[in-house]
């Protein structure tokens, strides 16, 4: 039997057995043994396949097109369901679109999904807003809101999870996390629990298993969180050779910047740096490892210690977002240091300066006692004529004799 119960349906088609058993709405079309048979008030409705739209009663505008597409929906509306199963155990969500075998198979009640692929969005109950296109793509997926997964099996372990994006097959497949991004063929597939990832290029972020905030562009990266990753960086060599070349340096916001940009059109209040660079006297240079999870190769390093620098020069300290020291800005430090040179240099060229003075008085006083000298020599010389001339002109000494 068809349209059994119609009493002032129009424009509607019926077509098998049990079809429309007991609909009294309008507009309504359906093709196939028990299709939309327990549809009663709900208009707009089109189902083609055996017990498609089996349960609706009172949802509206729905589409059905295969065995059992939309069996389970009763007040749903706006669906779209092409395919064996799909939507099956649809009862209240609407706006879903579900196209390929068991696509959104066990949605009940979540609205505005679309998946595009056999068992896409397969376990979705109460999960909304999500897309899936690709086999099995969001398949676990229950109640997890927001997600876009785009190529085979992505997103496919994602149960909870919200608002992530995965673009490629097996993306972020073992992912339960939030807020994550992947893009690539197997990227950050073997995130687990993780919240905030981002991988970019085919395998990438493949090392990131429970980590957060990790950023991985073509490369496997490290579970390591609040870490950023980029390959093919450390092996492309760039001499710094002439002026063009420059560093670049990352704040504790992220942001990315060029390190030697010096010009006086980026700064004000410039004052002499004066005894303000004394401050590097206070600095204790240390030898150290860093920890193997930041070094496997435990190279020897030299450097300072972040928390005793910010003891005796706060200013020298880079903090992170939480006021924690977390660098040293050495090259303020070099400044520091050219300043305490150039005072010293200072000091050498005043110190020469006077020993140069004292040097050319010396010579002055010299030459004096030469002159001196030879005055002193030439008076005694004088001297010694006179004695000479007097001795001359001594008249001689008689001797009486005593006996007459």
């Amino acid at each position: 039997y068809s349209l059994l119960s119609l009493t002032d349906g129009r424009f509607n088609t019926a077509i098998g057995a049990a079809t429309l058993l007991a609909n009294t709405a309008d507009e309504i079309t359906a093709c196939g043994a028990g299709a939309l048979l327990s549809n009663t008030t709900g208009e707009g409705n089109t189902a083609n396949g055996a017990f498609a739209l089996f349960s609706n009663t009172e949802g509206n505008f729905n589409t059905a097109v295969g065995d059992r597409a939309l069996f389970g929906n009763t007040t749903g509306s706006s669906n779209t369901a092409n395919g064996i199963h799909a939507l099956f155990y649809n009862t209240e969500g609407s706006s879903n679109t579900a196209i390929g075998e068991s696509a959104l198979l066990s949605n009940t009640t979540g609205d505005h999904n679309t998946a595009n692929g056999t068992g896409a969005l397969f376990s979705n109950t109460d999960g909304s807003d999500n897309t899936a296109n690709g086999h099995f793509a969001l398949g676990a997926n229950s109640t997890g809101a927001n997600n876009a997964a785009n190529g085979a099996s992505a997103l496919s372990s994602n149960t909870t999870g919200a608002q992530n994006t995965a673009s490629g097959a097996f993306a972020l497949s073992q992912s339960t996390g939030d807020n994550n991004t992947a893009v690539g063929a197997g990227a950050l597939q073997s995130s687990t629990t993780g919240n905030g990832n981002i991988a970019l290029g085919a395998s990438a972020g493949s090392d990131v298993t429970t980590a957060s905030n990790v950023i991985a562009i073509g490369t496997s990266g490290d579970d390591l969180g609040n870490s950023c990753f980029i390959g093919q960086i450390y092996t492309n060599v760039q001499p710094q050779v002439g002026t063009d070349p420059d560093l670049v340096t990352i704040n504790n916001r992220g942001r990315l910047g060029r390190a030697n940009v010096s010009s006086r059109r980026y700064k004000h209040d410039i004052q002499p740096m004066d005894k303000a660079s004394e401050a590097i006297y206070t600095l204790k240079p240390v030898s150290f490892r860093y920890h193997k999870k930041y070094d496997p190769t435990q190279t020897i390093a030299f450097g300072l210690i972040a928390e005793e620098v910010a003891e005796v020069a706060p200013h020298l300290v880079g903090r992170n977002p939480d006021g924690q020291p977390e660098s040293v800005r050495y090259e303020q430090v070099n400044a520091m240091l050219l300043n305490e040179f150039l005072k010293e240099h200072a000091k050498g060229e005043e110190q020469d300066r006077k020993i140069q003075e004292q040097e050319t008085t010396i010579a002055g006083l010299k030459s004096e006692m030469k002159t001196l000298a030879a005055i002193v020599h030439e008076q005694a010389a004088q001297l010694q004529n006179v004695r000479t001339q007097m001795e001359l002109t001594k008249p001689a000494v008689r001797i009486a004799s005593e006996n007459p």
